[in-house]
């Protein structure tokens, strides 16, 4: 992952608007801490903090055409950039880098060519010719991306809101899957796949079908000029990222490179259900396997640091991001510049364990949707930004474009859960990967039940959160709560212990509405409270508050309080934040 800031038409090319924007740009180089660009017409400035995994050597950005008439700079992966070249007759590319295509793209397509691209993105293009300009974020929102406006007129784009919320009279986070252009002031949808109407689909369910498209996606995010890893947390879904991996890493450019043993990655407190698992399931592959422990003091410590970069005040998201973040900073010791994880899985699949009491399958169909919608605000930020912190990219297969239409036109049906038919959450995917010739995991694994990454790296970390948060938040703060913040009021003690740090680090309106808020069971939307009337009492994002479906679930009077599993959840979150193989190295999730 790297680092981008853009700030266009700002009626300004002093040289102290210069350095003002190299100031801000230095707020993201831990995002890129390889090589720093800055280029400037007019009025009109290209930042980018550069990490190097495809062509280290000169793949430096801004990148431009032939006659350097087009700029642009990039934060992403362009997984399909070979195929692209070859379509691109006649231009001539002046680095490897997979980003260089999009500028001849342009040249060839007008601002037509963003579905074209196969990856997880977000750039600025400027076209010197008419000073015209667009920005686009890929799909489903991998890749951070926010947007702002001066009082000068001046449009800023920045790959983090550290980047322009002092500068801007306001801003938000820039759209997934759509496209910003001068030309029309405004935005516009180019992702438009068919499961975005939340239309039932009606495909049946072939296992090998759905195994292909996911190998597929595995397999090209193998796509790298650095060593890698995999998270693994030994859940569901990052084992079967990492089974993948290692099945078809040898043969690659990676392992000619770097070796063809895997290295897995896993985080926990001492005891934790992930660190058990993940440890069973790298023996089953033979990878390399690290295991990192953490205190819940350790966490506690790194709160401040956390929020910074994640840039939320979201309970869930922080809960699970700590660990993450702490894991990255040793995996990036390490020399590893990339992981892949197993984000995504549980929103197309419906493996949360709230999803055990959808109505039916139209109901079912439109909750995954509607979390898939959402991933930019959840688990796609941090898993971005809490291993960019420390200058670590994550790939995630399971938001694959071709593999979530895949996934997304089978019919609901088969991803109900029925427990009368041993038909656990995400079944589908499982039963997919059941091989007895070729087995790609062990049994129990492969059927394990759904841990969320806070509670699966030990549950007592959500307890030592909410005894920290006792200690600084008092009942008379809660008592005015809704007067201090009356936008997403916090209803927690470590909800408002959150929102002091969030609102200390970014202070203005606008950062304020970048987060989502609305009732949670279980990592539900609101909508979906409405399945279970009990749920409304019991309120908590923790996978265990799904009472009566989590083997460890909250007492049915004792509330989210009781948080013994909590260290599931976490676990089974992080692999899915690690979801970039590299070359000797695996990640547990």
């Amino acid at each position: 992952m790297c680092g981008i800031l853009a700030v266009l038409g700002c009626s300004d090319d002093s040289q102290a608007k210069r350095v003002r924007v190299l100031e801000l740009s230095r707020r993201l180089k831990h995002r890129g801490p390889d090589w720093s660009g800055l280029y400037q017409h007019g009025d009109c400035y290209l930042a980018h903090q550069r990490l190097a995994i495809i062509d280290p050597a000169s793949g430096d950005q801004p990148l431009f055409n032939e006659d350097e008439t087009i700029v642009v700079t990039v934060n992403g992966e362009i997984y399909n950039h070979e195929e692209l070249r070859k379509s691109l007759i006649g231009h001539k590319f002046k680095t490897g880098s997979d980003c260089d295509v999009i500028a001849h793209l342009y040249e060839e397509h007008g601002e037509n060519f963003v579905d074209m691209l196969d990856g997880m993105f977000s750039f600025v293009l400027l076209d010197t010719r008419d000073n015209t300009y667009i920005a686009a974020r890929d799909a489903i929102g991998i890749t951070p991306l926010y947007i702002g406006w001066g009082l000068d007129g001046s449009v800023w784009i920045s790959s983090e809101l550290k980047g322009l919320n002092d500068d801007c009279e306001h801003f938000q986070s820039f759209p997934p899957g759509h496209l910003y252009s001068s030309k029309t002031g405004g935005f516009r949808r180019w992702y438009n796949p068919p499961w975005f109407s939340e239309a039932i689909p009606s495909t049946p369910y072939d296992p090998l079908v759905l195994r292909r498209a996911f190998e597929n996606a595995v397999i090209k995010r193998l796509m790298t000029d650095v060593p890698f890893g995999v998270l693994l947390s030994g859940g569901l879904d990052s084992s079967l990222v990492a089974s993948i991996t290692a099945r078809h890493l040898s043969g690659t450019k990676a392992a000619k490179q770097w070796g063809a043993q895997l290295h897995s990655f896993c985080v926990g407190l001492e005891g934790s259900p992930d660190l058990k698992a993940a440890r069973e399931v790298a023996d089953y592959l033979g990878t390399v396997h690290h295991e990192f422990h953490f205190t819940v003091q350790d966490g506690i410590d790194a709160i401040e640091d956390v929020i910074y970069h994640i840039e939320t005040y979201d309970v869930t998201t922080i809960r699970a991001s700590t660990p993450m973040f702490l894991m990255s900073r040793k995996i990036k010791s390490l020399g590893v510049k990339m992981v892949i994880s197993g984000e995504g899985s549980d929103e197309i699949f419906g493996g949360y364990l709230y999803f055990h009491k959808a109505p039916n399958k139209e109901e079912f169909h439109r909750e995954t949707c509607r979390k898939i919608k959402a991933l930019h605000q959840y688990d796609c930020l941090r898993a971005n930004k809490s291993t960019s912190a420390w200058g670590l990219e994550t790939r995630v297969p399971f938001l694959d474009k071709e593999f979530i239409n895949v996934a997304m036109s089978i019919d609901p049906e088969a991803k109900m859960i029925n427990m009368e038919q041993k038909r656990i959450e995400k079944w589908i995917l499982r039963r997919a990967f059941e091989d007895e010739d070729h087995p790609y995991l062990p049994k129990h694994i492969l059927y394990r039940q759904k841990e969320q990454f806070s509670d699966g790296v030990g549950y007592s970390w959500i307890d030592g959160l909410k005894a920290h948060a006792e200690l600084h938040v008092t009942d008379k703060m809660m008592l005015n709560a809704v007067h201090i913040f009356p936008h997403n009021t916090p209803v927690t003690k470590e909800a408002y212990y959150y929102r002091m740090i969030f609102e200390r680090f970014f202070p203005q309106n606008p950062a304020k509405l970048t987060v989502p808020g609305g009732a949670s069971i279980a990592c539900s939307t609101e909508k979906a409270i409405e399945w279970d009337a009990s749920w409304s009492k019991n309120l908590d994002p923790s996978g265990r508050a799904a009472l009566g479906v989590h083997n460890d679930a909250y007492k049915q009077n004792a509330g989210p309080v009781a948080t013994a599993n909590l260290g599931a959840n976490i676990i089974d979150n992080v692999p899915r934040m690690m979801d970039i193989a590299t070359p000797g190295l695996v990640i547990q999730s």
